[in-house]
């Protein structure tokens, strides 16, 4: 398991993490930074500042933390903490676990955010947490309970992940991984990309577990956590009509941008302009 990407801006906080989830191990503290007050000494009187939240973003399938790395400057320019915990991408209720453990370790108020798959990840993870205030999906699955990622993709046509475009890969241990097929890679999810860039993603692109696919997903945080909504209107992954259906079903503040599945790429600065608006909803 790769340890989490842990950005601050703040000092004097610790994540512990280790002891969260068993067999997990090696997984280091990390610091954050500590929120100030001002004092007003003619006054007599206390002023207390706006404590940001920090931003946890969760990657989705065939990806990595490094995607955020666009948004993750922007935040951090304009003084927020970010989280890129690691998505271990081996199935709903495992992947949730890890992340909800994850969150614990986290103090104060929290927007999540979710790209892809992410967002199936942190509608479980976030459920009855107090802190996370804000949920954002990018390009994202927005699920309810019992809903999985098949029967959300094929509700709509216009998805090109199908299982022609996919490699299965048996591991000895019974799982099996799915890859993205190179060749189509771009084609699918970063048809705004450079075909160079693309080519990259997609060699380096993370496998999720074809288990994954048809977990079933439990009551969502949505209902109880204000949401918002980004949708690329050129995304060949989940059709635009599938997301402005779940967007709708969460009552999420909607944005769209002409951007295919990868807008947090292709346009981070436009994705982190929605992350920082549910950001200042929390104050």
């Amino acid at each position: 398991m790769l340890p989490p990407l842990k950005f601050g801006t703040r000092k004097a906080r610790f994540a512990l993490i280790g002891l969260a989830l068993a067999g997990l191990a090696g997984i280091p503290s990390t610091v954050a930074a500590a929120s100030t007050s001002n004092h007003s000494d003619v006054t007599g009187s206390h002023s207390q500042p706006a404590v940001k939240p920090t931003i946890v973003l969760e990657h989705g399938a065939w990806a990595d933390g490094s995607s955020w790395s666009g948004v993750v400057t922007r935040l951090q320019k304009d003084g927020y903490t970010v989280d890129v915990p690691p998505n271990p991408l081996r199935g709903v209720d495992s992947d949730s676990a890890y992340l909800a453990s994850y969150l614990a370790t986290v103090p104060g108020p929290v927007v999540l955010v979710g790209h892809s798959y992410g967002g199936f990840v942190t509608t479980n993870a976030a459920a009855g947490d107090k802190n996370v205030k804000a949920l954002v999906y990018v390009d994202a699955y927005i699920p309810a309970q019992g809903d999985t990622l098949n029967s959300l993709t094929s509700q709509f046509p216009g998805s090109q992940i199908t299982p022609a475009a996919l490699n299965f890969v048996p591991s000895p241990g019974g799982v099996t991984d799915v890859y993205v097929k190179p060749s189509l890679f771009r084609g699918i999810l970063a048809n705004d990309l450079p075909a160079r860039q693309a080519a990259e993603l997609a060699a380096t692109q993370r496998p999720i577990a074809a288990s994954a696919l048809t977990e079933v997903s439990g009551p969502p945080a949505w209902a109880s956590i204000p949401s918002w909504a980004v949708i690329g209107t050129a995304d060949h992954a989940i059709p635009p009509a599938a997301q402005e259906s779940m967007a709708a079903r969460a009552h999420a503040t909607v944005t769209k941008i002409n951007a295919s599945h990868l807008s947090l790429i292709s346009h981070p600065g436009e994705v982190t302009k929605v992350i920082e608006e549910a950001a200042r909803h929390t104050s």
